[in-house]
């Protein structure tokens, strides 16, 4: 029985979504045991509340500081970026020494990390039990606190990835490009007809739906204010999510002549809203922008946090599988005008098809799996700098 546990920490979405979306892929393979583990769980439950929720806060609702952080731990110089990284290891490990034995009791035969901190936190303990580990990058960007030595493997999400990384240094031995995992559901065909029977949207005119739960108030309902009243025929969805500032401030907004207009709240069909869907709008989180791609759907991108979501912007547009617009009093003409021209649609859903990755999840357990009937071990590589 191979055992294999998979780390996370619950700030944000994406990397606990891989972590469980890849928990899901391994436990399908016979003699495989899987833990999927927050750090958080493991620490003190007031540090725990405290970090989760100013990250949650900040990422939403202090873009600037958030990327003032973020371009703190980036570091152009890799070296840097190492010490910067073995210090993270050397400061924190007092704070996770309940995490630390936790692990050590579970004496997992591979460690794999969807986010940054498990990995450094961990490090002197894979050292010393000599345990594989390998990184799940979430996103196409990669910061440089990924960067460490004797990794046994890197998963990435395009081409684009794994060149940054090889530019690092990084053995390109170990770094897979598989895409970032999504849930194992992406890997089943959704026909757009049955997603719409399925929750009451039309079959005879378009449907658009937004994403704005993380998006600024004002902007998303200027946005919506002035797509209602488009000559355009269609739907337009908005999910606010866990967003209750959104959802009321949407509450004067009524469906216009043309177009229809439906506010939702948190739902748990977002997938089938994505296939139900001919056009989403959207910020460019790591995770979002990977599961609209593997379903094929056209995107608009807005508002992408300077950094990492930048870099998923980049890659939807330059693909040619959606259109980023900086301007939120743009965003309706746009839409409207995409609408309006469906053999570019239908080409910018054909590349999201071919770049979109649904079966990521399976691809990473394949090659974990694979290298544990290789019998490949914790490497000893280094980063040439």
């Amino acid at each position: 029985m191979t055992r294999i546990f998979i780390l996370y920490t619950s700030a944000g979405t994406g990397h606990v979504s891989a972590a469980k979306a890849l928990g899901e892929a391994l436990a399908q393979h016979p003699y495989v045991q899987v833990h999927v583990e927050d750090l958080f769980d493991h620490i003190n439950e007031t540090a725990r509340k405290a970090i989760v929720s100013g990250y949650n806060e900040i990422s939403t609702n202090a873009q600037s500081l958030y990327t003032m952080f973020h371009s703190r731990l980036y570091k152009d110089n890799t070296e840097d970026a190492l010490k910067m990284n073995q210090m993270f290891t050397n400061l924190g490990r007092p704070f996770v020494q309940r995490f630390e034995k936790f692990v050590a009791d579970g004496a997992p035969d591979i460690i794999i990390n969807t986010m940054q901190y498990p990995l450094h936190l961990l490090k002197n303990y894979a050292e010393q039990s000599n345990t594989p580990e390998y990184a799940v990058i979430t996103d196409i960007s990669v910061q440089t606190t990924w960067l460490r030595d004797n990794m046994t493997g890197y998963f990435v999400a395009s081409q684009l990835t794994r060149d940054v990384l090889l530019a690092r240094g990084v053995d390109p031995d170990i770094i897979h490009v598989t895409g970032i995992p999504v849930k194992l559901d992406l890997a089943k065909e959704k026909p757009m007809d049955e997603m719409r029977r399925r929750h009451d949207l039309p079959l005879d005119k378009p449907v658009i739906t937004i994403f704005g739960g993380g998006i600024g108030t004002d902007r998303i309902h200027n946005m919506v204010n002035r797509m209602v009243k488009a000559e355009q025929p269609g739907l337009l969805t908005v999910v606010a999510g866990r967003n209750k500032d959104l959802l009321d401030a949407l509450s004067d907004i009524t469906a216009g002549p043309h177009m229809d207009f439906r506010p939702l709240g948190y739902v748990n069909y977002v997938d089938d809203l994505v296939a139900a869907s001919d056009l989403v709008i959207t910020k460019p989180g790591g995770l979002m922008t990977s599961e609209i791609l593997a379903r094929g759907t056209p995107t608009i991108i807005i508002d992408p946090i300077p950094g990492q979501e930048e870099w998923n912007a980049d890659f939807v547009s330059g693909s040619g599988a959606g259109i980023q617009i900086r301007m939120p009093e743009l965003v309706p003409p746009a839409a409207i005008a995409l609408l309006a021209q469906p053999e570019r649609l239908e080409a910018m859903r054909a590349q999201a098809q071919l770049v979109g990755r649904p079966r990521a999840a399976f691809d990473i357990a394949d090659q974990i799996l694979a290298d544990v009937e290789a019998g490949v071990g914790r490497r000893t590589n280094h980063i040439q700098l």
